[in-house]
């Protein structure tokens, strides 16, 4: 097999208690994960990925090395841009240095776990430190997705150091904001493993300045990468490339060595704003905080779920110009996907953004503005059909407890948190919601992991423990039963100083693909993040047709 294809640097690393195509129990998996976790690793072969089998992002926090009251936060800050650290690096309490840098993040080493779809865990790939991290708490990273012809899976990263502090916000190389009180420069990178077991390549880019990318796709045909992300963490007004760095964004992929890269500016393939709905203008560049990300019938969808400018809803990439003259619409028959970035008039950046707009809302989808609190938090999505549209929504991670009932009772209130199914009415010409599937998640219910604290956080005043406050990345497959299953990374609420840090979980739910209401549906949990661990991604092996 071609292992090393363009001079790419190949690389697989897998945990050696668990053997190739060998099964084992629940429970002897969760002592190799934590023997791996500390480091119990040695280099494969690029074994090829079994068809079939899940794949789940995973990080293992690493230790930061901060001293309260000494280290300063954020990392290289001056004067009265300084607040002395309040906890040292120990998990979980760490993440109360959220409470004074709202910057505040740890990197971290990212795992690739492959596993059965009942939760049966084969292996464990750990993707090469030095090419590529997370930040541990940061909830809206390591989406996994496979390609457009299915034969790779694609996420995005930081090059940066293990144990880092605020990379999460920090600027790009090539992108700085003077204003950004993280003054470090990290490239963002996008890592492509194939079917074949190897990495393929590391794809650094200047996009995402201040924030995070969070989701990629790979289009093999024409080497191009959709991404999904965010940027800023400055001032008004933001530089050119902050704006132009944000959301919809398209890479070249790249098979040279990371140290040999020299990505230019950033190079965006959507761009949206809310004055396309008629509404003033917000933030240039935050209409754009692009969480979910796929590709399907050759139209790259996103979705919005945070933040307080813009609409929190379902977009699209409209290629063809004619799809949604008022900012609304569905995409044209005979549609193709991107192959180069928007052409923008650099004029009117500052006033306009990227402009003009070449991006729409999907008809039906919410239209309200997101400061309205009203449209929900949408996050993963995933086609079963072209009738049938299933969009994960996070919740709005409101941690209000009830001492009294012991729940997160805003958490277990919600309507619009936990998985929807969006069905086409083709008369109408749009999309409707026909239900939300909440059943087995418990909303708002505090569980206990093994190893993490119990009782009150002194610094929230809050409990440690974690309740499920909704679903973010997805994926899913088609059964010939006419059933989908639907596969998902909870979302957390609790007493941490960062939620994003919870040990969460992988879920899934069976669900009648011809039915427009709710029966007996529920969700089960497939696999458990323990202490000091995330769970961020889910995908199906590349190389593996969901549609069975």
């Amino acid at each position: 097999m071609s292992r090393t294809p363009h001079g790419a640097r190949p690389a697989r690393v897998r945990g050696h208690r668990w053997l190739a195509g060998v099964g084992c129990a629940l429970v002897m998996c969760a002592g190799a994960s934590a023997a791996q976790a500390d480091g119990s690793h040695h280099s494969g072969q690029g074994d090829e990925l079994r068809p079939g089998n899940l794949l789940l992002s995973t990080s293992v926090y690493s230790p930061a090395d901060i001293t309260p009251g000494v280290t300063q936060l954020p990392p290289g800050c001056t004067g009265t841009a300084c607040t002395p650290a309040i906890a040292d690096g120990t998990y979980p309490f760490v993440f109360n240095n959220d409470t004074v840098d709202g910057s505040f993040g740890v990197t971290s080493r990212i795992f690739l776990d492959e596993l059965s779809p009942w939760g049966q865990v084969f292996d464990r790939i750990a993707v090469p430190a030095h090419e590529m991290v997370t930040s541990f708490s940061s909830k809206s990273e390591m989406a996994l997705n496979l390609s457009t012809d299915g034969r790779d899976v694609t996420f995005m990263g930081y090059q940066a150091p293990v144990a880092a502090l605020d990379v999460s916000n920090s600027n790009t190389p090539g992108v700085v904001d003077p204003t950004n009180p993280v003054t470090g420069t990290d490239y963002r990178v996008v890592a492509d493993l194939g079917s074949d077991g190897w990495f393929h390549s590391f794809t650094r880019t200047n996009a995402y300045s201040g924030n995070n990318g969070r989701a990629a796709i790979l289009n093999n045909a024409a080497n191009v990468i959709y991404t999904a992300g965010n940027a800023g963490n400055g001032s008004n007004p933001q530089p050119n490339g902050v704006i132009l760095g944000a959301g919809a964004q398209i890479l070249s992929r790249s098979f040279a060595p990371e140290s040999s890269q020299a990505p230019g500016d950033p190079t965006p393939v959507g761009s949206f704003n809310v004055t396309q709905l008629g509404y003033k203008a917000d933030k240039i560049g935050k209409d754009t905080n692009f969480r979910g990300l796929t590709v399907y019938n050759n139209v790259v969808y996103y979705t919005k779920g945070s933040g307080g400018n813009g609409v929190n809803t379902v977009y699209f990439v409209d290629t063809t110009g004619t799809a949604c003259p008022t900012g609304v619409g569905v995409p044209q028959p005979g549609a193709q996907l991107p192959t180069s970035p928007i052409a923008y008039d650099p004029a009117q950046l500052q006033a306009k953004g990227v402009y003009p707009y070449n991006m729409c809302v999907l008809k039906g989808f919410p239209t309200i503005l997101a400061k309205n609190a009203t449209n929900g938090f949408p996050f993963g999505i995933w086609f079963a059909n072209p009738t049938t549209l299933y969009v994960a929504d996070e919740g709005d991670g409101d941690n209000t407890f009830s001492s009294t009932s012991g729940i997160y009772t805003n958490a277990a209130a919600q309507t619009t948190a936990g998985l929807q199914k969006w069905v086409f009415d083709p008369v109408a010409g749009q999309w409707n919601l026909a239900y939300t599937l909440q059943s087995g998640l418990n909303l708002g219910q505090p569980y206990t992991v093994r190893g993490y604290p119990t009782g009150t956080n002194a610094v929230t005043g809050l409990p440690w423990s974690p309740a499920t406050d909704g679903l973010r990345n997805i994926t899913g497959q088609v059964n010939r039963d006419g059933t989908a299953t639907i596969y998902a990374i909870t979302s957390t609420v609790s007493g941490s100083g960062d939620q994003g840090a919870d040990p969460n979980k992988l879920v899934a739910v069976t669900d009648h693909l011809a039915a427009t209401s709710a029966g007996n549906e529920s969700f089960r949990t497939v696999h458990s993040a323990r202490s000091g661990e995330v769970l961020r991604g889910v995908s199906f092996t590349p190389g593996f047709d969901r549609d069975r």
